[in-house]
């Protein structure tokens, strides 16, 4: 087979790849965080908010590349759940802060095991987990670069 064929071959479509590793690497998430008692898309913003509290949702929804449209409802979820709480920015009426809750605070304790228990259950190093970072972290700089205004066909 020619090698440009070779390239519309699915099993070297990094696209399908990353699909499923994705899918498959969640899901594997998902048992370790109901000890947590938080889903995938929640564990995220509580990383986001250990690293730094209170924050905006605009802040929150940058640092984790999700639309604001998408994380206030899983806010009200979490607020509802006792892990977060949302009021007004005090240097701006018009944005949310959001903030961790005693709660969310104390879940951080517990939440230290995650990162082992899923290098286990992937069989992975710390090693190879700081590579693979890496390289997903240069495809989400390449990919928000090409996505730039001038880009967005």
């Amino acid at each position: 087979m020619d090698p440009v064929d070779d390239d519309l071959l699915l099993e070297h479509q990094l696209c399908f790849a990353l699909s499923v590793a994705s899918r498959s690497v969640v899901g594997a998430y998902r048992p370790v965080l109901e000890d947590l008692g938080v889903t995938h898309p929640q564990y995220l913003v509580l990383l986001a908010l250990w690293e730094q509290s209170p924050r905006t949702v605009r802040n929150l929804s940058e640092a984790l590349l999700m639309e604001p449209a998408t994380l206030s409802p899983m806010l009200k979820r979490m607020e509802s759940a006792g892990l977060v709480s949302r009021n007004r920015a005090p240097d701006n009426d018009r944005s949310l802060a959001v903030d961790l809750t005693e709660h969310g605070r104390a879940l951080r304790q517990k939440a230290l095991a995650v990162p082992g228990a899923m290098m286990e259950r992937l069989q992975l190093s710390r090693a190879e987990v700081l590579e693979l970072n890496a390289s997903m972290r240069r495809l989400i700089e390449a990919t928000q670069g090409s996505l730039g205004p001038n880009n967005a066909n």
